[in-house]
């Protein structure tokens, strides 16, 4: 897809990759919605990328999981510029570690971080349908084809997130709505420093775990990937193309990738009380 004059809507865009996707696309000259639930940050991201590329965005302040507030988005883009060509479901949360995680813990993870997704593409999809065309990107995480060491409901959620990525371009790819799922590893943004800050050894261990798989990338890397995902209309975004390795292993063997990841993650635990202690190459799943 040639991304440029096309009309985008981008949640989760006052920093981090949602930020720098809205500063990637702007590039491209597509027109987009920054949406944020904290107003002040989408509207930050919208003056500084307008200063660049004028009246390129909007911004608006809206909770990407609520159904009503995703329509007003919609109409913010419409009105503003023209009909959604491409929604970037980004907004997501990290979630708390362990087993410990309340009903209420659960049930904002399975909204912001899966619901969101359905319920966009539940608005947007008939409409795609009846152009012939659309683009939805759903940002997932290494941890929905692998796992998250830590957060369940990360985890869980991210799992979720892919399959509903996968759900909509099996079911709609043959009628013009393509999707693409971005599948990252550690990027420089708040959310990597959640756990090591959580005062949780597994929270801490979950930090740990990312920080040492990979290279830690900054969310510009990120949105250069994910527009280059788009331009060749491919579905699986591996920003850290080691993921895919370990995909493979993981489904080569299942309860051998498993047990390496148990002792991955008392490797890690250890660390939390030992910093000193390395990880051994022995500790990684391979």
């Amino acid at each position: 897809m040639n991304v440029a004059q096309r009309v985008a809507i981008v949640t989760g865009g006052g920093g981090g990759i949602g930020g720098a996707l809205v500063a990637r696309l702007a590039r491209e000259g597509v027109r987009i919605v920054v949406a944020d639930l904290d107003a002040d940050t989408a509207r930050a991201v919208s003056e500084s990328v307008n200063d660049d590329h004028p009246g390129s965005t909007v911004s608006a302040g809206a909770d990407a999981s609520d159904t009503a507030q995703i329509q007003q988005l919609i109409d913010l883009a419409e009105s503003a510029f023209g009909p959604v060509d491409l929604y970037f479901a980004n907004a997501g949360i990290a979630g708390a570690p362990g087993l410990g995680a309340s009903e209420q813990d659960w049930d904002l993870s399975i909204d912001v971080n899966l619901r969101a997704h359905i319920r966009a593409a539940t608005l947007l999809v008939p409409r795609w349908l009846e152009r012939g065309e659309g683009y939805f990107v759903s940002t997932a995480s290494a941890a929905g084809l692998l796992t998250q060491i830590g957060s369940a409901t990360y985890a869980v959620t991210k799992h979720a997130a892919v399959g509903f990525a996968e759900w909509l371009s099996v079911t709609y790819g043959d009628r013009g709505i393509h999707v693409s799922c971005l599948c990252p590893m550690g990027v420089n943004t708040g959310m990597l420093s959640l756990g090591k800050d959580s005062g949780d050894a597994l929270g801490q261990a979950a930090t740990r775990a990312v920080t040492s798989a990979g290279d830690v990338l900054e969310p510009a890397e990120v949105a250069d990937a994910v527009l280059a995902a788009i331009e060749d209309e491919r579905f699986l975004i591996l920003p850290h193309e080691e993921v895919l390795d370990m995909y493979r292993h993981k489904g080569s063997d299942y309860d051998r990738w498993l047990r390496g990841m148990r002792r991955y993650q008392s490797s890690l635990l250890a660390q939390a009380n030992f910093p000193s202690l390395p990880i051994r190459s022995s500790d990684v799943a391979v």
